[in-house]
């Protein structure tokens, strides 16, 4: 039986608040999260207050991007690099351990709403231009939005905007025409036409949706081998899975743009380095001029004590992100809610939390979903507040089931923290009588392969907040929300979550109006509901350290990017 779960008072609160009261952040190995300040989960910048322009940054990665187009992408690392070459309406603008602040981008403001609130107007700054030269249009944001609507050639085009917007059948613009639901009354205006009001609209417009795209210059699935730049940075070169290069874009006007401080002259990404050679060579400092966006900093969790030297630490950015990992269940291939909750229940997520480097790479949590959220609830599932597996409680609801002899768990062969996760389900799983097989998928093709119809009995997934990350629907609506139209599993629901009921009042809920925090309620209570029938396993929320070499500053971690945050760092020459 459904139910709605109690109300909490919900309200956006400092994250230093977050972690006050915790139940306990000591990891199950004895080691301890950082304890220089009173909040262990504080945020530190790497020598903050540099101004000088100039040098190179030498980005390590262990794989390439999934995409550098704006609109094929829904990963925190591609809007992290993106920030460089390409602008948006509005900007999620980071701030180290706190939810990112929407502020003007390409817009003067963060938009006017109308009266009803069904439209939002938006005016270009003065002086916008390409790398080329050429003018900024409002047309070129409408055909931005446009083409993410074509899921048939963009399978990872952001969705938070295009749900809102009063274009529930179309299908982009290769096939279907104008996109009627937003207007361009001249060059320097956008109107967008919501299906209702949305309170959290500026936010939304704040995703790679509103980059601009010259339709004249759209190479559909090419265009990610060099979209044009309308940020300080363009693509001098790009090696796929070897080598990218950032240089300055000399059409860039420093005057429109108060938010991107472009300190260095140049940013060299390295896409193929292992990640036990990135940690290492940011731990000696072997480039002083190299920082990582790999998740966690790429730290091993061997390298955990070497983060208590102080040379190091001085060199280590680090922050509570917003960004939670959780376990997909396939719900296509595990139908059953009983045999998924078992499996939840079986899992040793303490032990899984050793494996992403104690608590110190983050707090075990039983939610998608944190406190410093607009609109949070408190979380209604059983699983254990310490990460204990409950077997016993597992069995039992295995009795009578016909209980799957094997099943699947995908895994980024680029991370070797996410293998040793699935090692230690293997060992959960023999318990009930199941056999886990390791499928490892390439890390450059890993969400598109969860995506498909290869998509493995369970895969790890994390999530970042969305276009509004201080909110719940943007955490809810892609994650478990169903499709544009209602009809099927959403974009980013991995697990492919649908329910007739449930769905349809999300469904519905998008067409909802209401404040910010009574809409953001209400999609937490759905989320419970929904999460009775274990369509995800809710993991750790992350703390990231991110050591960087020793002439690199302004480092800090963005709380939605969970990686250095490159509008704001700078380089010694």
């Amino acid at each position: 039986m459904r139910h709605r779960s109690p109300l909490l008072a919900a309200a956006t609160v400092a994250l230093a608040l977050v972690v006050t009261g915790c139940t306990s952040t000591a990891a199950p190995n004895g080691q301890n999260p950082p304890s220089s300040s009173n909040d262990p989960y504080a945020a530190h910048i790497v020598q903050p207050g540099f101004e000088e322009p100039g040098g190179n940054v030498n980005v390590l990665m262990s794989s390439d991007f999934m995409t550098l187009d704006p609109g094929n992408s829904n990963y925190v690392q591609t809007a992290n690099v993106g920030q460089l070459y390409y602008r948006t309406l509005t900007m999620a603008k980071e701030t180290a351990g706190q939810p990112p602040t929407i502020v003007a981008d390409l817009a003067t403001d963060t938009g006017t709403a109308s009266e009803d609130g069904l439209t939002w107007t938006f005016t270009l700054k003065d002086g916008l231009t390409y790398e080329d030269g050429t003018p900024i249009t409002s047309a070129d944001i409408k055909y931005g939005v446009a083409r993410t609507f074509a899921r048939d050639v963009y399978t990872q085009a952001p969705q938070e905007l295009n749900s809102a917007l009063d274009a529930d059948t179309y299908k982009g613009p290769y096939s279907d025409g104008e996109l009627t639901a937003v207007e361009t009354p001249d060059d320097k205006t956008i109107v967008f036409h919501l299906k209702q009001p949305n309170p959290d609209f500026a936010s939304l417009v704040s995703r790679s949706n509103t980059a601009p795209v010259p339709e004249a210059k759209d190479t559909k699935l090419d265009y990610t081998s060099h979209p044009m730049s309308s940020g300080p940075y363009m693509i001098d070169s790009y090696d796929r899975g070897r080598e990218l290069k950032l240089v300055r874009n000399p059409h860039w006007d420093a005057a429109t743009d108060e938010n991107r401080t472009a300190l260095p002259d140049t940013f060299t990404f390295s896409l193929s380095t292992a990640q036990a050679t990135i940690s290492q060579q940011l731990i000696s400092d072997a480039d002083p001029t190299a920082i990582t966006l790999d998740s966690n900093g790429a730290l091993q969790a061997s390298d955990t004590a070497r983060l208590t030297d102080t040379a190091i630490a001085d060199r280590t950015a680090s922050g509570l992100l917003g960004c939670t990992d959780v376990l997909n269940f396939n719900t296509e291939t595990i139908t059953d809610p009983e045999i998924r909750h078992a499996l939840a229940l079986a899992m040793d997520r303490a032990a899984i939390q050793v494996q992403y480097g104690g608590a110190r790479f983050g707090k075990l949590t039983n939610s998608y979903l944190n406190d410093a959220q607009v609109g949070y609830v408190e979380e209604t599932t059983d699983l254990d507040i310490d990460g204990a597996p409950q077997l016993d409680a597992a069995k039992k609801l295995l009795e009578g089931k016909d209980v799957p002899a094997t099943l699947t768990y995908g895994y980024s062969n680029a991370i070797d923290r996410y293998k040793n996760l699935g090692t230690v389900l293997q060992q959960n799983l023999k318990e009930l009588g199941i056999d886990l097989q390791l499928v490892p998928i390439p890390a450059a093709n890993y969400y598109t392969v969860l995506a498909s119809d290869e998509m493995p009995d369970i895969a790890r997934a994390g999530w970042c907040g969305g276009a509004a990350s201080g909110s719940t629907r943007t955490t809810v609506d892609p994650n478990i929300g169903p499709s544009l139209d209602g009809t099927t599993f959403g974009f980013s629901n991995i697990s492919r979550f649908y329910d007739d009921e449930l769905s349809a009042e999300m469904y519905e809920l998008r067409n909802t109006n209401g404040t910010s925090e009574e809409l953001n309620t209400q999609w937490a209570e759905l989320y419970n509901e929904a999460m009775e029938s274990y369509p995800i396993v809710p993991l750790i929320r992350t703390f990231t350290n991110s050591v960087v070499g020793s002439k690199i500053h302004n480092a800090q971690v963005g709380y939605f990017f969970g990686s250095i945050d490159l509008s704001t760092i700078g380089v010694e020459q």
